[in-house]
């Protein structure tokens, strides 16, 4: 599909992530302003609150944006989601009848502060990378144990805390926690000083389930998509992680990408997934190309410097889609609901740049990187600033997600000082 042409200028670059073929969808207020949804066009953002307020966008009886978040319209299903996104190609795109209308309601991305595009229902994250996940198993158990007899056969995940899932720009705190290492004769309470990222693609359940879906219908009930930074405290979680996995460790903080690219949007960047090892059973198997070229990197700040690109690599490394992953969420009936939000997993590749976290480029701490600053790294550092970035490229376009980043602020002296 070629370029969209809009009549807002600077859609129309081949450097933005957000051309009149992306339509990504955000919360974003500007000075005292209450949050409210909109849309990102170019360097620009359509209030949608307003634009149903002028009657520029009437899909229901009843007013979507009257609320801070993007639940209502994943409520009302597939059919709104498509009129919507019809409708405001139609007001953007180059020649609309509805310019001058639109016009006042566009305010200047650079004026806007971002929040959470959702109310989080609940949070799952998996392990669904295969060169992460043998990477990790490697360096804790041996190349002969990398992945568990269960892992090329099923997606793991663990349900995470949905309390904790942040927007792009929040700082993370360093968190304290239970350590024993190899020095340790017994476990002790300290900050966390093996702390690390996971670069991650969420998927962003649309439509609620009451029972097993399958693959096409988890599919179907895909909002859209985000990048996702699984913030990992390494060392708190090799102590705590056998026998029911990570608890304390990923509880600190996941951080979001500010706009929800839809899968609508990414249709045309749909790819397989990577040849099957086992066959899978028939309620996981694969329908058709589940996955989307997205190309991806990582950068890593330190405080008052440079970024650096410490990896790229692409999310068609993954071994299980997120319809996949949400296929199998069901399968014991648990109920899904608008909102949910799915981990991919770590992405890694093959090579040694490709590698998602610090855990897996500095090889477990024995072999740390350098930085285009000189500064080396085998986790991160307090002020560090990590930031994931994608966008998929088009014929003359890229669809973006925006910027996806956090810094590290120190551990607190004493986390039970009130």
């Amino acid at each position: 599909m070629p370029l969209m042409k809009s009549w807002i200028t600077s859609a129309n670059s081949a450097d933005t992530d957000f051309p009149l073929n992306n339509l990504p969808y955000g919360v974003f207020s500007v000075g005292d302003d209450d949050p409210r949804c909109g849309v990102a066009i170019g360097d620009m953002i359509l209030d949608l609150a307003a634009a149903e307020d002028a009657g520029l966008i009437t899909l229901t009886e009843y007013p979507l944006f009257d609320v801070p978040f993007w639940n209502e319209v994943m409520e009302e299903g597939p059919a709104v989601w498509a009129a919507l996104r019809d409708r405001l190609t139609q007001l953007l795109a180059q020649g609309s009848a509805d310019q001058d209308k639109v016009t006042p309601l566009l305010v200047p991305m650079a004026d806007a502060t971002m929040h959470l595009p959702m109310v989080v229902a609940e949070y799952t994250d998996f392990y669904a990378g295969r060169h992460h996940a043998t990477n990790v198993g490697t360096m804790f158990r041996g190349a002969e144990n990398a992945l568990p007899p269960n892992w090329l056969h099923i997606p793991i995940g663990y349900n995470g805390r949905a309390s904790s899932v942040v927007v792009s720009g929040t700082d993370i705190r360093r968190p304290w926690g239970q350590l024993k290492g190899p020095n340790d004769d017994t476990p002790r309470f300290a900050p966390c000083a093996r702390f690390d990222i996971e670069l991650e693609m969420g998927a962003i359940v649309g439509t609620p389930s009451d029972g097993p879906l399958t693959v096409d219908e988890a599919d179907a009930a895909i909002f859209g998509y985000v990048l996702l930074n699984d913030w990992s405290a390494r060392d708190i979680q090799a102590w705590e992680y056998q026998p029911l996995g990570p608890f304390q460790a990923k509880a600190t903080a996941t951080t979001i990408s500010p706009w929800i690219v839809t899968k609508a949007a990414l249709e045309p960047f749909r790819t397989d997934t990577p040849a099957r090892e086992f066959e899978l059973l028939d309620h996981l198997k694969d329908t058709g190309p589940m996955l989307y070229n997205i190309d991806l990197s990582v950068t890593l700040a330190p405080a008052g410097k440079d970024a650096s690109v410490i990896a790229r690599t692409n999310y068609n490394e993954m071994y299980y889609s997120s319809a996949q992953q949400l296929a199998h969420h069901t399968t014991a009936g648990s109920p899904m609901t608008p909102g949910d939000l799915l981990g991919s997993g770590t992405i890694s590749g093959a090579e040694k740049s490709e590698r998602g976290s610090l855990l897996e480029l500095s090889w477990g701490g024995k072999e740390p990187f350098t930085l285009d600053t000189g500064d080396t790294r085998s986790f991160i550092e307090d002020g560090d600033t990590l930031g994931l970035h994608g966008h998929a490229s088009g014929d003359g376009y890229r669809i973006g997600f925006g910027p996806c980043t956090g810094t590290v602020l120190p551990a607190l002296d004493d986390p039970y000082k009130r």
